[in-house]
């Protein structure tokens, strides 16, 4: 397992290009790695220009970015590559859809994920959070693959709060089918990056379309038990989307809407807290130091039990943790729109057309905006204020940001702090993780440590 750290006093990282890259070397990198199309000159420049089959740009800028995700938004929306990859899979879901068509899903959603309700859904995650504890209990000394842990542990919430475990929806099938798809037929085809029309065919998703299609009925019938019996005694997700509607035309969602939403948040849901806690997990092994900071916090707020909803605002220290894990490993590393509409970023010309890019992996590891950025210091959120806006993106921006945000924060306090009131995550020599972006920024070869219960 390659071991991509530049220094035994740096985390690992992703060794950025430092050379130009043609566009059958493009496809290679985007094949195996997405992230190593960034040009390393990406991290101390506001913006990157080339071509590859087609004009593109790199925007580093936080005022440019701010101009894509808030000002000009609908100049700007999701490159044609990116739906192409996604639409099979979720459809015209939150992720996808553009202009009136996502606002209008955005309203409907909205409430669902207020603070109240996240409150609500709180006991879930800490019962999670003391079966995963009970598990690592029973690998005293052991080397523990905690990539896998996550996955299971988040996954076990986003099942249950999504659907309750009613056993109308065989939730694992489905994102089994999801994952298959991204892992077999969503890497991004030569077809794509040229531009061709969706009705070109393109092998892999063929191959993997059969399974989505069962999926998709799988989760309608579902959807629709659920709309036929009512809502569970504590309202879950589905409950919560079924009941509501856009409150400027009333309109309600399909089977179908309701359908490639929940997909989108089962997915998201567990996938990107999950990466950001093994990659938590992965840091705080690497710095000691820190982790005993964190755990005398947790331990002092916890006294024992596992933590709540209520425990987050008192686990500030877990918090940025977290948050300069998201900083560091971003789980989405790169987003990309097309351009609608000729405009100038950072003094560029961009044309109607060209691909914008902000390879986020890069802007939080930029020279012009972070102090020691390829450093893990979580102390540099101990005043979020201080942060400049767009310049720190793990979960969008602007009227488009994650949904889910606040959902994903309140899960990965809860976990990481239970876990690391009770365990104490040792490294094992030889075995550090390779950050690799398909679709997400994954640790390779899983994060591979030694627990000891306290």
């Amino acid at each position: 397992m390659p071991d991509t750290a530049p220094s035994p006093h740096l985390p690992v990282r992703v060794p950025l290009a430092t050379q130009e890259l043609g566009i059958w070397k493009s496809l290679s990198a985007v094949r195996s790695n997405v992230l190593a199309v960034i040009p390393e000159v990406a991290t101390r420049m506001p913006i990157v220009s080339g071509n590859t089959g087609k004009r593109w740009h790199m925007i580093m800028d936080p005022d440019a970015i701010r101009t894509m995700m808030l000002e000009r938004l609908d100049n700007y929306p999701k490159s044609i590559v990116t739906k192409n990859l996604l639409r099979p899979a979720i459809g015209e879901s939150l992720f996808i859809a553009e202009g009136s068509h996502w606002r209008w899903q955005r309203r409907t959603a909205a409430p669902v994920f207020t603070h109240r309700n996240m409150l609500t859904l709180a006991p879930v995650m800490t019962r999670a959070a003391e079966r995963c504890a009970a598990r690592l209990a029973n690998s005293t000394g052991h080397a523990v693959n905690l990539l896998d842990e996550m996955v299971a542990t988040t996954f076990d919430v986003i099942g249950e709060v999504t659907f309750s475990g009613d056993g109308t929806f065989d939730r694992a099938a489905v994102h089994s089918a999801i994952e298959d798809y991204i892992s077999d037929a969503g890497k991004v085809s030569l077809l794509d990056i040229l531009g061709a029309p969706d009705w070109v065919p393109r092998p892999g998703r063929m191959v993997s379309g059969k399974a989505m299609r069962h999926a998709k009925a799988m989760a309608d019938r579902g959807i629709e038990a659920r709309a036929a019996q009512g809502p569970s005694k504590i309202p879950d997700l589905l409950d919560l989307l079924l009941a509501g509607s856009d409150p400027e035309t009333d309109r309600k969602m399909t089977t179908a809407e309701l359908r490639d939403n929940l997909l989108t948040f089962i997915v998201a849901g567990h996938e990107t807290t999950a990466l950001s806690l093994a990659w938590s997990l992965y840091l705080v092994a690497f710095d000691p130091k820190v982790q005993d900071r964190a755990r005398e916090e947790a331990q002092g707020v916890l006294q024992g039990r596992a933590a709540t909803g209520d425990d987050v605002a008192a686990l500030p220290y877990i918090r940025s943790i977290i948050d300069e894990a998201l900083r560091l490993y971003p789980p989405a590393g790169m987003v990309s729109r097309t351009a609608m509409a000729d405009d100038e970023l950072c003094g560029q010309d961009i044309r109607k057309g060209d691909t914008c890019i902000i390879p986020i992996y890069a802007l939080h590891r930029s020279h012009l905006l972070w102090d020691a950025p390829d450093t893990f210091d979580p102390d540099r959120f101990a005043n979020r204020k201080e942060i400049k806006r767009y310049a720190y993106l793990p979960f969008g921006d602007g009227p488009r940001i994650c949904i889910g945000a606040s959902f994903a924060l309140q899960e990965a306090v809860i976990i990481l702090a239970t876990l690391l009131a009770r365990f104490r995550f040792e490294a094992v020599p030889g075995h550090a993780p390779d950050p690799v972006m398909i679709l997400t920024l994954r640790p390779q070869g899983g994060v591979w440590l030694t627990v000891t219960p306290l």
